[in-house]
């Protein structure tokens, strides 16, 4: 996973906990944004490696640039937050991870969450008012913190945007690369 030099370059944290990261959910859009010229970033809560997980099968780990501790959201163009179950939990309850990821939907900045990654919105209390979408199960999770989630494979919300699982991660990508081409706010408000 080579990083780019090119002076349209965009840096793109990833934010993982330790383990339970559905690999596909980090490693293709992480390639995506590779592949685009821009620098992608894997953050976490501790240094070392993460875990990714193929459902609920070990794959492989990837090592951590920087820990949370060592960043904000004024370090990055963009936030992505994947999936798998176990992920989000623990970011949750972290709250260092959950202060950066507020401050990320503070500025504006795109924040894409896939899968499971919303409960991690839904504990930085951020989804209140905003359309998304997620794995069905966090449907009554996010309408308890007031959210409007519907089942779609992609949705953008200003500067929000979600997917539901692995198979929308074509959709998911796609609204990624032009939030980070063409800033957050061009994203409008759509759904696909």
């Amino acid at each position: 996973m080579s990083e780019s030099t090119n002076n349209d370059t965009k840096t793109i944290a990833f934010l993982v906990a330790a383990e339970g990261i559905e690999q596909v959910e980090l490693t293709d859009p992480w390639q995506a944004v590779v592949d685009a010229g821009h620098t992608a970033v894997l953050v976490s809560p501790k240094s070392g490696t993460v875990q990714m997980f193929n459902y609920l099968d070990k794959a492989d780990t990837q090592k951590v640039d920087k820990t949370v501790a060592d960043v904000s959201a004024d370090d990055f163009d963009a936030l992505v937050l994947p999936g798998g179950v176990a992920n989000p939990d623990a970011l949750r309850t972290d709250k260092d991870a959950v202060a950066l990821v507020k401050d990320f939907m503070a500025s504006g900045k795109a924040v894409a969450a896939i899968c499971h990654a919303p409960w991690t919105l839904v504990e930085a209390d951020v989804v209140r008012g905003r359309k998304l979408t997620s794995w069905p199960s966090l449907e009554t999770d996010i309408r308890n913190a007031g959210g409007e989630w519907v089942d779609e494979r992609s949705v953008v919300d200003g500067n929000l945007i979600t997917s539901r699982k692995p198979d929308d991660l074509p959709a998911f990508i796609s609204a990624l690369l032009d939030a980070v081409e063409h800033g957050a706010a061009a994203t409008g408000q759509e759904s696909a």
